[in-house]
């Protein structure tokens, strides 16, 4: 038998012979099977599910599939697929030799002659399966499959796949994975989703909208997922990875389930496919900003002012200022609260004076820090920034070493040494000696402390003559003996404070010699020319001191029997307070403040040995509070003797002067309740009443205001009448032929009080805040007007009576001994116009030191500052 391998391309031909007859075999018995898939696909692509119910979507592709299985089925078994030998009788059918069959046949009898004769066949054999082409089975196919349906049916698809595009796929998809669950009942689930973001955000629950899509939320929120079902669906996670989790069955017959959400996640709830999803992003929580819009400085009142600014995408929750010192800025900070005014507010900007002065690293450098903490708990730490903490000015040398002490031991954070255990100190009898020595384990600080106190009450009776700091500062001692931990020593705080406030300002037997500290301070630092901040802060400690003192000499005169004071109705009647050479004593305060601010060193300490003298020469005595002077001054009358001698004119034009001051203080108050309502700070009850301090109003007098049910537009119009009411005195003369009170004035008062009132009956706050402005200006001009007339009209009176140049008596305060303002008194005190001209001299000399780049200009102005 012939190998057909070795004829080349033999092989080749019976293969692709064999592939043929098996595609004849497969049309033929899986036709059905094709067709039914084919026009699936066709109608598909044609759309027709998208358009079909979702009920006869499912069940169309349903069928389909049933279809399609038993038609493969039917295929399977009628399959009956070609062999090799049928191949070759194939190609064998070309030739009459049947040359592959022949080829392999073996000789009958082989013969010695009959080899050639063999071998000749052989050849003839070869080349007749040389001639041999694979057959076409044209007629076959045609026999197979009459409708061509082989070509119709890919042509057909391949043209919808062009028209469909890119959404083919989803067509196709759509098609085969169909809605089954709406032939179990999908149509009745009912399906709710929220989101509750964290309790840091602030933000109220979200609920899901069936389309809902790229919904932002904080992240840490939690979802939730309701469901009404047949039976517990399943919720899909698609995030950083995937995760199916199943619902929890309800007391009511539900199913819920909760997660939460940490990064971009897909939610989809499936029950027999894809029920409903969303799309949602987490914004993460950014930390809070804190940073110093203006750097801590030194303010009034020895108080440390700076503008901060935070910012928070969901708002800072707290806001603190962190202290630590300069030398050990690893040591744990100080944190001091600062309020923030709002309620977690994303954005602020505020500036705030804040006391420092009671802080453990008072007076020395320290580095500070804002930090800002918002809801979440996450901290946002502002740049750091170096200065000197401000103390608290202590003038008195006792208080200055409590303050001392009582830092030496708040800096202390150390621990204390384990006292050792004596089994002794439990047999009957004994103590536990080491028990009553704890001070030995303190750390260095607290001991410090300790014989710092110490030392301060050694001979006591020398120098302490207050009892009450001496034994305060004894059970201060004893407390820190008996402290067995840091933080108990350090709880002495509040007490050793207090010990040294009463050292510093004491009883009123002590203000006295407050005033001497203070005054010696200011001459001090005036005579070696301190710093211009260092002289502010003395300056008001002395105008403090000089206040305490009045305070305490008022206190020890009313303790003697002095009839309580009447409290002034407004500065600008009544005199403005008790007065000294024509100034008010605040005045000649602020005098001596713009005096050191100027630099002129020599009258201001001409003026501050004048201001002590005349303190140290008071003398209250007893009587009632005159019109122009303070209560109880030397020389007034309080037994109402003198109102004999009181011209009519002068009289009516004092109670006139008293209304007018009455109109004024009510005309404030308004002023006042008309800004804070267009602030908002009203109370439900329309008044206000800052920081909830008690009315200072006089018994029985009417402020805006009162009545709780007035309101301000009516208020403002009876301060009117009261005007017109004057008005119509002055024009009926009760108020002299000469016209002692301007009409026109109270005619311009009453025209803006009128103008107010109609806006605050508009609601125009605004346009009433600038007509109430008007009038109060008016009314205090007016006021001083009268002030300066009644004055002239006392001192013509009081000039008759005691004879023209002749010299009287003076208080300290330079008044008469009837009142009136003496005119003899040798304090000399620069007038406002002198003291702005300084000013501005010196301000001007301080932009051209600044601004000049020429040295030799800048040494020239440099000396011109010093002398100044």
């Amino acid at each position: 038998m012939a190998d057909l391998n070795r004829i080349p391309g033999v092989k080749s031909r019976i293969a692709r012979t064999y592939r043929r007859l098996r595609d004849i075999a497969v049309w033929r018995s899986f036709w059905p099977f094709i067709a039914v898939c084919a026009a699936f696909l066709c109608l598909a692509l044609l759309g027709l599910h998208e358009r079909l119910p979702t009920k006869l979507a499912a069940l169309s592709t349903f069928a389909f599939l049933i279809f399609a299985l038993i038609t493969a089925l039917r295929g399977l078994r009628h399959y009956h697929g070609p062999n090799r030998d049928d191949a070759v009788r194939e190609l064998d059918h070309q030739s009459d030799l049947r040359p592959l069959s022949s080829l392999q046949d073996r000789p009958a009898r082989p013969e010695a002659e009959g080899v050639m004769l063999w071998r000749a066949h052989e050849q003839r054999l070869t080349d007749a399966i040389r001639r041999l082409k694979v057959p076409s089975f044209r007629d076959i196919w045609r026999r197979a499959d009459p409708f061509m349906f082989r070509a119709i049916l890919p042509t057909a698809i391949i043209s919808l796949l062009v028209a469909n595009g890119t959404g083919s796929l989803d067509r196709l998809g759509k098609a085969f994975s169909p809605d089954y669950g709406s032939l179990l009942g999908a149509e009745n689930i009912r399906i709710e989703a929220w989101i509750t973001p964290p309790d840091y955000s602030g933000r109220a629950p979200i609920f899901l909208d069936r389309d809902e899509n790229n919904l932002e939320v904080p992240a840490g929120s939690v979802v939730t997922v309701r469901a009404q079902a047949p039976s517990a669906p399943k919720l899909r996670l698609d995030g950083q990875r995937r995760e199916t989790l199943p619902f929890a069955a309800t007391p009511d017959g539900a199913f819920e389930i909760t997660a939460t959400l940490k990064t971009n996640t897909t939610l989809s709830v499936r029950w027999w496919g894809e029920r409903q999803s969303w799309t949602i992003r987490t914004a993460p929580d950014t930390p809070p900003k804190a940073l110093f819009v203006s750097m801590p400085t030194l303010g009034k009142n020895d108080e440390t002012e700076f503008t901060w600014a935070v910012e928070d995408d969901y708002g800072v929750a707290k806001l603190e200022l962190a202290i630590r010192p300069e030398d050990d800025p690893t040591r744990a900070p100080d944190l001091i609260p600062i309020e923030l005014g709002a309620l977690n507010p994303t954005e602020l900007t505020k500036r705030d004076s804040i006391d420092l002065t009671r802080n453990r690293w008072a007076g020395s450098r320290v580095i500070v820090n804002l930090v800002a903490t918002d809801a979440a708990g996450q901290m946002g730490v502002s740049d750091t920034y170096e200065f000197i903490l401000p103390n608290k000015l202590l003038l008195q040398p006792l208080a200055k070493a409590i303050q001392d002490a009582r830092v030496t031991l708040l800096r202390e954070d150390n621990p204390y040494e384990t006292l050792p255990e004596h089994s002794d100190s439990l047999v009957s009898g004994a103590y536990y000696a080491s028990a009553t020595q704890r001070l030995g384990a303190a750390p260095a600080g607290i001991q410090r402390g300790h014989l710092m106190l110490d030392a301060i009450t050694y001979g006591t009776p020398d120098y302490i003559r207050d009892l009450l700091v001496y034994t305060s500062l004894r059970s201060a001692i004893r407390e820190i003996e008996a402290a067995s931990d840091t933080e108990t020593s350090k709880a002495l705080d509040e007490m050793l404070w207090a010990i040294s406030l009463r050292a510093e300002y004491g009883t009123s037997a002590d203000a006295y010699a407050q005033l001497m500290a203070a005054k010696n301070a200011l001459e001090e630092a005036l005579r070696d020319g301190a710093s211009e901040e260092e002289i502010q802060r003395l300056t008001e400690a002395f105008r403090q001191a000089a206040m305490n003192y009045m305070a305490a000499r008022m206190a020890e005169a009313m303790a003697n029997g002095l009839a309580a004071p009447e409290q002034p109705q407004d500065g600008a009647g009544a005199g403005q307070g008790p007065t000294l050479g024509g100034q008010t004593f605040a005045d000649m305060l602020d005098a001596l403040s713009e005096l050191t601010e100027t630099g002129a060193a020599d009258q201001a300490r001409q003026l501050l040995s004048d201001i002590t003298n005349m303190l140290e020469n008071l003398n209250f005595q007893q009587g009632g509070a005159g019109a122009d002077g303070m209560p109880g001054l030397p020389g007034q009358q309080g037994d109402g003797s003198e109102d004999e001698n009181v011209p009519e004119e002068e009289r009516e034009l004092s109670d006139t002067m008293r209304e007018l001051s009455d109109i004024l203080r009510q005309q404030r108050n308004l002023n006042d309740e008309t800004l804070a309502q267009q602030r908002g700070e009203r109370d439900g009850q329309g008044q206000q009443n800052p920081n909830n301090q008690p009315s200072q109003q006089q018994p029985g007098s009417e402020t805006p205001g009162s009545s709780g049910e007035q309101g301000l537009a009516e208020q403002q119009e009876r301060l009117a009448d009261l005007v017109d009411r004057l008005i119509e005195r002055s024009e009926n003369g009760e108020f002299g032929e000469d016209g002692l009170i301007d009409e026109e004035a109270l005619e311009a008062i009453e025209r803006a009080q009128r103008r107010a009132g109609n806006a605050l009956g508009e609601g125009n706050e605004l346009r009433a805040l600038r007509n109430q402005e008007r009038a109060t200006e008016q009314l205090r001009d007016l006021a001083q007007e009268l002030a300066e007339t009644l004055d002239g009209l006392r001192a013509a009176r009081l000039g008759e009576q005691f004879g023209n140049g002749t010299d009287t008596e003076t208080d300290p305060f330079g008044q008469s001994p009837n009142g009136g303002v003496g005119s003899n008194s040798d304090v000399n005190i620069p007038d406002q116009l002198e003291r702005q001209r300084a000013k501005d001299i010196l301000e001007e000399l301080r932009r051209r030191y600044g601004d000049t780049i020429d040295e030799e200009e800048r040494e020239y102005l440099e000396r011109l500052l010093d002398r100044f």
